[in-house]
């Protein structure tokens, strides 16, 4: 369970309609394949014992001694599993049936949690033979289950005593309990499923998994019933999932039989739960709140090769669609919160540093959509372009395209003079390339663009993105500073997405071909001296990819993970792309600069949050300059 990894199983088995025996045979053959494979909780579908599909069979002893007979032998037959196990059957309490789900570890069934919700309506009409669990009983009722197991009845949670982030509960059905045994400490929730197929059941059960993990924080395991169920009126896709906060992370395909697996965090599950609070329990009053139950179990830990997927870029969605929606909310959201900016302060100009790279070109394209709402005059966006030592005819022969296309103003103004006469005042030797060098040029260009805001009454949008944040990759008080930044919660490998839609989406040839010329262009901040004509200070050959840092940045401040988690899983995401030396060495320096750097987001100007990681000081982070990175490098180290 190294790193919080747990890894999980949803179970369809190909059963025969009131055949336990053949059934067991089924459960137990998938339950031992499952635990040799690692899987520490196995999830089987509701009634998958007898099927549930038997309509008034149910109501016949002989069915239901089967299927008590067949869950004690699957019971006896995986003793020598790892693993809880988790099986549908019915079951006779007192002259009245209710739908359960038994608890199988290490030989011994250590739970029957009943059905509290039975549908009275629709294809199954449950209530016909099933009764709603109200509870009312506090006992081990070994006159019940005898000779065949002697067991609790009722709602309980089981508890892992070597991995305390793991409590299972168990739900059946789709009217199940989950909000409340995720309220009760439950941190994965294993939902028993017998849902006939209909055209988009399965997109509304996908859906609405991905709600309940979002708003519980937690992991949640869905197994249906599948291939073997009766027909007669009805269709069983065996549609199977696993979800966690708020993302599928795992799914079958329908009409299939067989187990989907993947590993659940259960420390991102902890992580995001110490962040709302919700799921505290007042320790106080504990023994008069807390209505389930709690069975300790035990598991032997093992580490785990990751079968899950992470996605190379954890900012940008892997399907063109949504991702293509994505940009369209985004660039809407920063345009609004510019265009309220203006309206409130009755700004009609907006100063924009234009250099021909992507950021100035995101903030320039976000600027003019600010205008459109409003229905300003483009004219009233004034971009500034600022050549010195290092600019190249590339990105500035670009920077006049744009402002051409737009229809914005545009300014040229050359640094040079004023960056000599600066380096005599202070004694700074221009054959010296050193970072006062560079940071002059940066200081030198947010005092025009401030100043020309000065004279025409304007704002100064800033242009500077989240990875640039994360990284300190700013010259403090140069292009540090703006009057509203609003590319502030937009990392770099998105930034690259939101030009490229703009230049899908426009009708103008000519702009569509200088964006795309832009997506081409090194990323550079283009403070040294080009050679032979080209853009000599690549910014990846100086800190490292972008790729890679955006990773790291996601992990760590959106999921709270230690560095040598994130390690682990780069070296998986990343495999044939980078290898673990180069990994390691970014790694370290990341997490180097994230925390010095820390000075330089401290007095960030306001801008627009747009996504779930944001380094606002007035919110989102906050954390002390002169925090100490000595536990985060030793982690990484180990």
């Amino acid at each position: 369970m190294k790193d919080g990894f747990l890894r999980v199983a949803a179970v369809t088995p190909d059963i025969k309609v009131a055949d336990c025996d053949h059934n067991a045979d089924e459960i137990i053959k998938y339950a031992k394949e499952a635990a040799r494979n690692d899987a520490s909780v196995i999830v089987f579908p509701e009634l998958c014992i007898t099927g549930s599909t038997c309509g008034d069979l149910f109501l016949q002893k002989t069915l239901l001694d089967g299927a008590k007979k067949a869950v004690k032998r699957v019971a006896d037959e995986t003793a020598d599993c790892n693993a809880l196990i988790i099986v549908g059957f019915p079951f006779e309490i007192y002259n009245k049936l209710y739908n359960c789900a038994a608890v199988i570890t290490n030989g011994k069934v250590v739970g029957i949690v009943p059905k509290k919700v039975v549908l009275n309506y629709g294809e199954f009409c449950e209530a016909r033979y099933f009764a709603e669990w109200n509870g009312g009983f506090d006992d081990v009722y070994s006159e019940l289950t005898a000779p065949f197991f002697t067991v609790y009845i009722g709602d309980r949670l089981f508890k892992c005593t070597d991995f305390h982030e793991l409590v299972v509960g168990v739900e059946i059905g789709d009217n199940g309990n989950a909000s409340e045994l995720a309220a009760e400490g439950a941190t994965v929730i294993c939902n028993l499923s017998a849902s006939p197929e209909i055209v988009g059941r399965s997109s509304a059960v996908k859906k609405l998994a991905e709600v309940k993990s979002a708003e519980l924080h937690c992991g949640y395991i869905r197994a249906n019933a599948g291939m073997g169920e009766s027909t007669r009126d009805l269709v069983f896709s065996g549609y199977n999932l696993v979800a966690e906060n708020g993302k599928v992370i795992a799914e079958s395909k329908k009409f299939t039989t067989g187990i989907t697996y993947t590993e659940i965090d259960l420390f991102r599950i902890a992580a995001e739960r110490r962040k709302v609070n919700t799921f505290a329990v007042d320790t106080r009053k504990r023994n008069f709140e807390m209505k389930y139950d709690t069975f300790p179990f035990s598991l032997n830990l093992k580490y785990l090769n990751l079968q899950r997927h992470f996605p190379l870029n954890p900012f940008v969605p892997e399907v063109k669609d949504e991702l293509r929606n994505r940009c369209e909310e985004i660039l809407t959201m920063q345009a609004t919160g510019l265009a309220t900016r203006l309206r409130h302060i009755n700004c009609k100009t907006a100063v924009v540093g234009l250099s021909g790279g992507l950021d100035s070109t995101l903030a320039l394209i976000v600027t003019v959509h600010a205008f459109d709402m409003l229905g300003l005059d483009r004219k009233g966006i004034v971009t500034v372009t600022m050549p010195c030592f290092g600019t190249t005819s590339r990105t500035k022969n670009n920077a006049y395209y744009l402002a051409e296309a737009y229809g914005v103003t545009l300014k040229e103004i050359n640094i040079a003079a004023a960056v000599r006469q600066h380096f005599a005042d202070i004694g700074q030797d221009e054959s010296n390339l050193d970072v006062t060098y560079e940071n002059s040029q940066a200081r030198e260009r947010t005092q025009v663009l401030m100043d020309i805001a000065n004279m025409m009454n304007g704002l100064v949008i800033g242009t500077g993105d989240l990875s640039e944040l994360a990284l300190g990759w700013a010259t403090y008080n140069g292009d540090h500073m703006s009057m509203y930044g609003v590319n502030g919660s937009v990392p770099k490998t998105l930034v690259r997405h939101l030009v490229a839609f703009e230049s899908n989406n426009t009708e103008d040839t000519k702009l569509s071909e200088v964006l795309r010329d832009i997506l081409d262009t090194p990323v550079s901040p283009e403070l040294l001296p080009p050679k032979e004509g080209e853009i000599s200070q690549k910014t990846e050959d100086i800190v490292g990819p972008y790729e890679l840092h955006d990773f790291f940045l996601y992990y760590l401040v959106r999921c709270g993970f230690a560095p040598s988690k994130i390690f682990r899983i780069a070296e998986k995401t990343f495999d044939g792309i980078y290898d673990s030396a180069t990994i390691k060495k970014w790694l370290t320096i990341f997490v180097r600069r994230f925390f010095t750097q820390q000075f330089k987001r401290s007095c960030l100007p306001d801008g627009p949050k747009v996504g779930t990681v944001s380094l606002s000081p007035r919110g989102d982070w906050n954390m002390p300059s002169d925090a100490c990175v000595r536990l985060w490098l030793e982690d990484l180290e180990k």
